[in-house]
């Protein structure tokens, strides 16, 4: 009787547990500028490397903070890296990366991160009246102030999510498993005792 119900609950945990993820999904393997990066010049290009030559439907973008489109190329592909250039510099903020790429199994990875370019601010030429000290330190803390918060702002993209999703759920099944089994044992102990 415990062989049967136990090769029932087997059997009823493996049916609960999902497939393994395919594993024939490209990862990104390296980014320029880095995921999160803060950078003190603004990058001429964004490129990208996976662990897998890139289809040609593979996708690569670039918006600001406020949605719009920085001027930039089509990207190019070379074997597992895709990259964009900037036709123009762009300017202090945050940059969100989209990009798309398709795995061997024709799955689509949709994915972004983001990263922000702090460099100097560029000041103008000075005019006949400089500004008095009390005007100018406003201005700058003014300038400053936003690229602190966005430094310490936590990364809202995560690449764990679907891991740590599946993580969870073997674990609580595993819980549920080791629960069920010892629940068997004592009940068996019980009308012996």
């Amino acid at each position: 009787m415990t062989k049967r119900l136990l090769l029932a609950l087997a059997a009823v945990l493996t049916m609960l547990v999902p497939a393994a993820p395919a594993w024939a999904h490209n990862a990104l393997a390296e980014a320029t500028p880095a995921k999160n990066a803060t950078v003190k010049k603004a990058p001429a290009a964004v490129k990208l490397r996976f662990l897998e030559t890139l289809p040609d439907s593979t996708k690569l973008s670039v918006t600001s903070a406020d949605g719009t489109t920085p001027a930039q190329s089509e990207p190019k592909i070379s074997g597992a890296t895709i990259a964009v250039t900037f036709t123009e510099p762009l300017a202090n903020g945050e940059y969100t990366v989209n990009y798309q790429v398709a795995g061997e199994d024709g799955h689509l990875t949709k994915a972004s991160y983001k990263f922000t370019v702090a460099g100097p601010v560029a000041s103008s030429a000075p005019t006949s009246a400089a500004p008095s000290p009390s005007s100018a330190a406003p201005t700058s803390a003014a300038t400053v102030a936003p690229a602190v918060a966005e430094d310490l702002s936590p990364a809202a993209d995560d690449d764990n999510g679907p891991w740590l999703g599946l993580a969870a759920g073997i674990g609580i099944l595993a819980l549920a498993g080791a629960a069920a089994f010892v629940f068997v044992r004592r009940r068996r102990r019980a009308p012996g005792e």
